[in-house]
């Protein structure tokens, strides 16, 4: 692949990084918030709502897209002669894979399969604290994992 490909495929991975983060950031600012806020069974409902809409295939290609484009780019880094470029490249592969696709199979997964199958209310309290600070963990995955592809793509 050419040095002109290889820079435009870890630019590219980069926005998906940051877009992909972004969206976790708008849902640890704003939507969880809100939900919280609704009063009953309003917040969870909305939750399960948006689960289920979140399976489709813009959120998916974005998020699962981004993680193909990280693999690659890991492979960009095992054969990368910059030591700094490598690390850059690795790290912020690294990052999203584990960071943002490992806690999100890990944690979120199975707090929205719990969160869709209880009928009781018992599970959104304890939802809203567990799947926010596991988002945030994604957040700052994402976001960190942008800024160092962008910064690989400054020494590319």
């Amino acid at each position: 692949m050419s040095g002109l490909a290889e820079t435009a495929g870890v630019a590219v991975t980069a926005v998906g990084c940051g877009a992909v983060g972004g969206i976790f950031f708008a849902f640890d600012t704003v939507v969880m918030p809100a939900l919280a806020r609704l009063p009953g069974t309003g917040g969870a409902d909305t939750m399960r709502a948006i689960n289920v809409a979140a399976v489709r295939p813009g959120l998916m290609t974005a998020m699962f897209g981004t993680a193909a484009l990280s693999v690659g780019v890991l492979v960009l880094a095992a054969r990368s002669d910059d030591g700094v470029r490598a690390a850059l490249l690795a790290g912020g592969a690294g990052a999203y894979l584990v960071g943002v696709i490992g806690t999100t199979v890990v944690r979120n997964v199975p707090l929205n399969d719990a969160l869709a199958a209880d009928r009781t209310g018992e599970v959104w309290p304890r939802y809203l604290r567990s799947w926010g600070r596991a988002n945030r963990v994604r957040t700052a995955s994402g976001l960190l994992a942008a800024g160092a592809l962008a910064a690989a793509v400054g020494r590319g």
